[in-house]
């Protein structure tokens, strides 16, 4: 099923601004999601099931407000459900979307196959965060209505293929939702993924050098200074492959080309408190992730602005294509 018209209708742009863990938060989404383009965000970004609540309420309630102060419905907030089985919440989680009627959720870190019933049976989307073909199949076979290629470039846990071949070698055999995730820098580029046979693209980078963002303001100005040579990929701190900010990890004391092997780090042992002031540094709190698309973050503006800047370049890049 592609998307539908009645969501693609309320976008100003292809785009879901991606779900980041402790940068994702309401005033994100709801700006996002005024702006027309998909607000996410992970679940595990609120404390308590009670506080997820919370922040449902507020969301929709503001996107309710923005309905009737524009006579146009924004587009909607989509929750992201971590469903590794390590994720005790999921249940809980998923009851509290599921009491607040979202209309859209994207799954990642596991199989979507256990919360796929009663998300469907409520009538919503699900699309699932992928990284291989293998995954996509799986994900296909568990009944969801998009895949979110996971593509090499994203910040964080990032994937390994190339963009250009995993977009078309799923589409293959799937004529379903499909979002590009992994080095979304402008709106050049969200251009070229629908070319490339993409329904939406996910930009996360520039979203957290937003002013409404939980980022802490050190962060986001350590996106605006680095370029593209300054994004790590290490399993040091995950064991996984994951794209890390070189200026962060120095700044905790750690020499960012002589890392321990994959998962090794011990945060509280590694880290040579005696050259830094903050002895309580933390992976994703004080080392931070970026994706390749760093180079293109140049200030700190609202999302309003972001993405009325990125509907401008995806507008130009489209009459491009045209005049060809």
């Amino acid at each position: 099923m592609p998307l539908p018209a009645s969501l693609k209708s309320r976008l100003s742009l292809p785009l879901i601004a991606a779900p980041m863990f402790l940068v994702s938060g309401p005033a994100l989404v709801k700006a996002a999601c005024r702006a027309g383009v998909i607000g996410s965000f992970p679940t595990a970004n609120c404390r308590t099931v009670e506080q997820l609540d919370g922040w449902l309420a507020e969301m929709t309630d503001d996107l309710k407000r923005a309905a009737d102060e524009t006579g146009r419905a924004p587009a909607p907030l989509c929750p992201n459900l971590i469903v590794h089985r390590s994720n005790t919440r999921v249940p809980d989680d998923l009851a509290a979307v599921l009491r607040h009627e979202v209309e859209l959720v994207i799954t990642s870190v596991g199989s979507p196959e256990p919360v796929m019933k009663p998300l469907k049976d409520a009538g919503c989307l699900v699309l699932a965060d992928v990284a291989s073909v293998r995954h996509a199949e799986k994900a296909i076979a568990a009944g969801v209505d998009g895949l979110v290629l996971l593509t090499a470039g994203a910040g964080g846990q990032t994937g390994w293929v190339n963009p250009f071949a995993f977009v078309r070698a799923v589409r293959t055999f799937w004529d379903g939702i499909v979002v590009m995730a992994g080095g979304m820098a402008d709106g050049q580029a969200i251009a070229a993924a629908e070319t490339l046979g993409c329904d939406l693209a996910y930009m996360g980078t520039k979203f957290i050098a937003t002013r409404e963002s939980l980022a802490k303001d050190a962060y986001k100005e350590m996106l605006v200074k680095s370029r593209l040579d300054d994004v790590l990929l290490t399993k040091a701190f995950t064991g996984l492959e994951t794209n890390m900010l070189r200026p962060s990890i120095a700044a905790a004391g750690l020499d960012p080309d002589n890392l321990p092997m994959r998962g090794a780090i011990d945060i509280a042992k590694d880290i040579n408190a005696s050259e830094r002031d903050r002895p309580d540094a933390k992976r994703w709190k004080d080392i931070w992730s970026a994706g390749h698309s760093v180079s293109g973050v140049a200030d700190v503006p609202s999302v309003a602005e972001l993405v009325r800047r990125t509907a401008d370049e995806y507008a130009a890049a489209k009459r491009s294509v045209q005049r060809v």
